[in-house]
């Protein structure tokens, strides 16, 4: 008999069938009522069991996060909580799991501290919390990839081992076959890295751009969605060392294209998960509320998780320049009442905080920022006419700050010769990203979205650990 998925079972329940089920137990109580979970749902299918037909050696195996298959009728339910449930015939234990080893794991039924169970990972998808999370990560994910799809978009796989730093910043994990107790070293004492594996220095990636802004200059309009790593060494609940980003590049696009798209692109994930994923996001969503309820009023969010997505999705984006935002903010009761942690002046990157107060108290709505000073912003972005700015972009989210990162992308090769001297980058190291720009150069834009703070936004959770699988940080990269 094929196995049918809980999820699959409560949504269109064939009263008075033979059925499979297989999956883990929540809970077993008084040796009759199975709360069975196999990951397809937030929900649990209910099993009763009649204690007399089954021998004790059996049910004595039946303890919490224990592996069964259980056969037998599904029936409409004579108890309240569900709609349905499994009149039980036949049990297979398939995996027994001790009661004492439970006890020192996240797996004892009763509320865990999200740090606790960061610490056991492996295990923590068995939780409410984590199984939400994960399917609703699922759903995004495949959002992403059908909105570039059914926008025309190819899809690039981009390199993860790469010999340039595409945000200058350095902070990049080298990648290297050398003994490090003994490596080829040159006549200065410097290491040879000619007679490394690929003949030069070499790091794990900060960023696919550069290459999806090849791709794009041939094939119009293309996006990449993969791993990234920065070797930051910030322990805050918003980075992580290894994350996922989402980049796409189009041709022929300005920055008001490109903030176009991307509204565009972050009211449909919102709207996406709102549709497909409503058991869990009412989950997370009661979750997130009641962790509200014990901040302090001036932490809570005014907004509930549902309201939050709702907000996003049904709003059109604030637009404003950077140097409006500056005005804004030197005006702020928060500004003069010198409640902001953070000076606020022109030429300084905006924090966290200030685009938190433009987002949720001044403009009520999701901010896109443009026309930053060129001083803090990558070598690629577009010179203004101005000489002081660039063509980029912000875009603001409640909660998060932050979420976008984007530009128009510096087509004229004089200009990004330029900028490549003012950021210290040879040109040899980036000959090939310098060289499209000498064959049919044309205006072009994208942006980045870091897909765990995407992930955060639709989840409400507060940490970004808790939104990857494993995650990896300073002095982390266990399982």
């Amino acid at each position: 008999m094929a196995r049918l998925r809980i999820k699959e079972i409560l949504e269109q329940p064939a009263i008075g069938t033979e059925i499979n089920v297989k999956g883990w137990v929540r809970a077993f109580r008084s040796n009759r009522f199975i709360q069975l979970s196999d990951g397809s749902t937030i929900h649990t299918l209910q099993a009763v069991l009649d204690f007399e037909q089954f021998e004790e050696a059996v049910l004595k195996k039946i303890t919490t996060a224990a592996a069964l298959s259980l056969t037998g009728t599904l029936i409409e339910s004579q108890g309240s909580g569900q709609t349905v449930e499994l009149q039980v015939a036949k049990i297979e234990v398939l995996g027994e799991a001790a009661p004492d080893d439970i006890q020192r794991t996240v797996m004892q039924p009763k509320k865990h501290s999200l740090e606790f169970l960061r610490e056991q990972a492996h295990l923590r998808f068995r939780t409410n919390t984590f199984g939400a999370v994960f399917r609703i990560r699922h759903a995004v994910a495949y959002a992403i990839h059908k909105f570039f799809n059914d926008k025309g978009f190819y899809y690039i796989h981009t390199p993860i081992i790469t010999g340039s730093d595409a945000e200058g910043a350095g902070e990049m994990f080298r990648v290297s076959t050398l003994d490090p107790k003994n490596p080829p070293l040159n006549e200065d004492g410097s290491v040879n890295f000619n007679e490394d594996f690929f003949g030069k220095q070499v790091n794990l990636t900060v960023s696919g751009q550069l290459e999806a802004e090849l791709a794009a200059l041939a094939l119009g309009q293309v996006y990449t969605f993969g791993p990234t790593f920065r070797a930051e060494n910030s322990n805050t609940s918003r980075h992580l060392a290894e994350f996922w980003m989402v980049e796409p590049e189009v041709a022929f696009n300005d920055l008001n294209d490109n903030m176009d798209l991307t509204e565009e692109f972050l009211k449909y994930i919102c709207s996406y998960v709102m549709q497909q994923c409503a058991d869990d996001l009412k989950f997370l969503d009661d979750r997130d509320f009641s962790d509200q309820q014990s901040k302090p009023q001036a932490e809570r969010n005014e907004l509930r998780l549902t309201e939050r997505l709702q907000f996003v999705a049904n709003n059109p984006f604030k637009r404003i320049t950077y140097t409006e935002a500056i005005s804004i903010l030197q005006n702020s009761t928060p500004y003069k009442k010198k409640k902001f942690k953070y000076e606020v002046e022109w030429g300084t990157d905006l924090q966290s905080e200030h685009e938190r107060y433009l987002v949720e108290k001044e403009f009520k709505c999701p901010v896109i920022i443009t026309d930053y000073p060129a001083s803090f912003k990558a070598f690629y972005m577009r010179q203004n006419e101005d000489g002081k700015t660039v063509a980029a972009m912000d875009v603001l989210f409640p909660g998060i700050g932050e979420i976008v990162g984007g530009s128009q992308r510096e087509e004229r090769l004089d200009v990004l010769l330029e900028k490549c001297k003012a950021f210290n980058i040879h040109e040899e190291e980036l000959w090939w990203y310098l060289e499209t720009r000498k064959f049919g150069s044309v205006p072009h834009a994208g942006f980045g979205l870091g897909f765990e703070r995407m992930i955060m936004f639709v989840t409400g959770m507060s940490n970004i650990r808790d939104v990857i699988p494993f995650p990896r940080t300073p002095q982390n990269a266990e399982f």
